[in-house]
């Protein structure tokens, strides 16, 4: 018997929002755009992102590991998958046989490939010291490769006036005219606003695709997610009665109370905790105490009538919600649980 409960909360996605922010991406230069797509989608779904923004004309898109590939799979015409994270002995298999490429970034990863004769992508660290080969070592490493792409990665783009980004700038443009390549990219989501000259050929967006942070000409990227929520009881509080965990929510006022199917281990963050908010007829209804594992109550007082059974509309704006939770908008996005109903638009 094929029993499929519904879900009681879900993830409502604008595809409209997403395609527009890559576009806005695509068009900030004559730079290629790309789309990292990892975290399955920073939250939002992988797949269903790669067939909207690849339908949209995008034909590259990154993930970190191995295993996030196969649930892409089939590839649409002319897309290419690249692997953040490179290769390692006991992925190799997986590697060859999927439709995939590794971005390399240790000099024994480049000995494991180079035995296979594939084109690659290469990882140059131009100075945040985490993953990627040192430039100094670049030029002997790349001499009989196909490089299809050489990266490096930002560490201070958030910070336009760092001078780390023009010290990675020129270090880059300077490793970009001696070694061959088909495309160069140095520049993330916030890289691509520091202007043109960090656009290379390939720009790599990744959280400004799913509403973080700024578009590249400074406007907010376009908010893709937002949340709707069950209301499984709903509860008239007493002025001086206080709701969930640790009493942290104290009715100021007779209260009716809302609680949804909707907690932390969905990405409703803790820090949301008597400082989110949802909405019900366009009124904006307070959040009411702790956020749980699996719930979270709303103060609906001022809402117009609701019964048990209906659902509250929770928004999601990753900057916003960061604001008052004490959380990055990646990891408000990547944390997204899988107990969601997804609904695209």
């Amino acid at each position: 018997m094929d029993v499929n409960p519904p879900c009681d909360a879900r993830l409502l996605l604008d595809g409209d929002a997403l395609v527009a922010n890559w576009r806005d991406f695509a068009a900030c230069g004559p730079a290629e755009a790309g789309a990292a797509i990892k975290a399955d989608g920073y939250g939002v779904g992988a797949r269903d992102a790669l067939l909207r923004l690849a339908a949209a004309g995008c034909r590259r898109f990154y993930v970190a590991h191995w295993h996030e590939v196969p649930a892409l799979l089939p590839l649409p015409d002319g897309v290419q998958i690249s692997v953040l994270h490179g290769v390692a002995d006991d992925v190799m298999p997986a590697a060859l046989a999927l439709p995939a490429q590794p971005v390399l970034n240790t000099p024994a990863q480049v000995a494991l490939w180079r035995q296979t004769g594939r084109p690659v992508e290469l990882m140059v660290d131009t100075g945040m010291n985490r993953l990627g080969l040192a430039p100094a070592e670049v030029p002997d490493l790349a001499a009989g490769l196909t490089i299809a792409v050489l990266h490096s990665h930002l560490a201070c783009t958030e910070a336009p006036a760092h001078p780390l980004n023009a010290a990675q700038l020129g270090r880059f443009a300077d490793l970009a005219a001696r070694v061959p390549a088909g495309l160069y990219a140095l520049a993330n989501s916030a890289g691509a606003g520091l202007g043109p000259a960090y656009h290379f050929d390939l720009i790599r967006p990744g959280v400004g695709l799913y509403g973080g942070g700024l578009l590249p000409d400074g406007r907010p990227s376009r908010t893709v997610a937002h949340m709707a929520a069950r209301i499984l009881q709903l509860r008239d509080v007493p002025a001086g009665s206080s709701v969930g965990y640790g009493a942290a929510f104290v009715a100021a006022r007779p209260s009716r109370i809302a609680t949804v199917a909707l907690g932390y281990a969905d990405g409703y963050a803790r820090g949301l905790s008597n400082r989110g908010w949802a909405l019900a007829g366009g009124v904006r209804c307070p959040a009411a105490g702790r956020v749980s594992m699996d719930l979270a109550a709303f103060d609906v007082t001022d809402a117009p009538p609701l019964a048990e059974g209906d659902w509250l509309d929770i928004p999601f704006d990753p900057e916003a919600m960061a604001a008052v939770s004490g959380r990055t908008s990646y990891e408000l996005l990547v944390a997204l649980g899988r107990r969601f109903e997804r609904v695209w638009a």
